[in-house]
């Protein structure tokens, strides 16, 4: 399994060589589609790309912990969480792929 990490400059490069577009438009078209993206999910919608999966946050409610090495309990504030689901097509592309 390869430990490479998809960037913005990566997708960029693929926009720029798949559509012909000039590499400082394709970088402003990913920032365009992220920035998109990371507003949508601040205002708490849910964010659904087809054939690839869905982006969602979610509130966890607040709650004790306990920190491992002491065992003392610690509180957990309440938080949002970002939470990723794969489509199916997207589980079947990675599972045939091994």
């Amino acid at each position: 399994m390869s430990k490479k990490t998809l960037t913005r400059a990566h997708l960029a490069e693929a926009l720029y060589q798949q559509v012909g577009l000039s590499r400082n438009e394709s970088a402003e078209h990913v920032e365009a589609v992220l920035d998109e993206i990371s507003d949508r999910l601040i205002k708490g919608e849910t964010v659904k790309i087809s054939s690839f999966g869905s982006f969602q946050v979610r509130q966890k409610n607040g709650r004790v912990g306990r920190n491992p090495k002491t065992g003392e309990e610690v509180p957990i504030d309440p938080r949002r969480v970002l939470v990723f689901r794969a489509s199916h097509v997207l589980k079947d592309k990675i599972n045939s792929n091994d």
